[in-house]
């Protein structure tokens, strides 16, 4: 799949694959999968900013999670995760998550994620550092 176009005020488009053991009894996406496809677009919205979270260049713990179910997702859709940074708070960011049944446009679901960037060896979180700041400016391409 080719990489969808970004919804507007949105800097990344995620094309997620709906997978067999995503689906319930009743025939649609579990609740719970849709926190794994805001995951799944976090992580390629580091790739894009060029940091590898994986490897602990960006430390953080997950403080909040958020999902409004809108409709329906099956296995029959084409889902696109539009993912951006919303706003920056002194230790923590937030993300928010667009996700639709493309190309019509229908709303599955509206995500939020705060994070908290944390220092592991302090057990503390730790003020957000102003070059990352200044990498999501970028990729935002708006200021937060």
């Amino acid at each position: 799949m080719t990489r969808p176009k970004p919804a507007e005020g949105y800097a990344l488009a995620v094309p997620i694959e709906v997978r067999f053991k995503d689906i319930d009894a009743m025939g649609h996406v579990n609740n719970a999968v849709y926190f794994t496809y805001f995951e799944n677009a976090r992580i390629a919205y580091w790739k894009a900013v060029g940091v590898n979270r994986p490897k602990g260049e960006v430390t953080y713990v997950l403080a909040r999670a958020e999902c409004d179910f809108k409709s329906p997702a099956t296995m029959d859709d084409r889902l696109v995760c539009h993912t951006r940074v919303a706003s920056f708070g002194r230790t923590s960011f937030t993300f928010e998550f667009l996700l639709r049944d493309e190309p019509g446009g229908r709303v599955v679901a509206h995500g939020r994620t705060v994070q908290v960037i944390y220092d592991y060896a302090a057990r503390a979180a730790r003020p957000l550092d102003e070059d990352l700041k200044q990498a999501i400016r970028q990729l935002e391409g708006r200021p937060i």
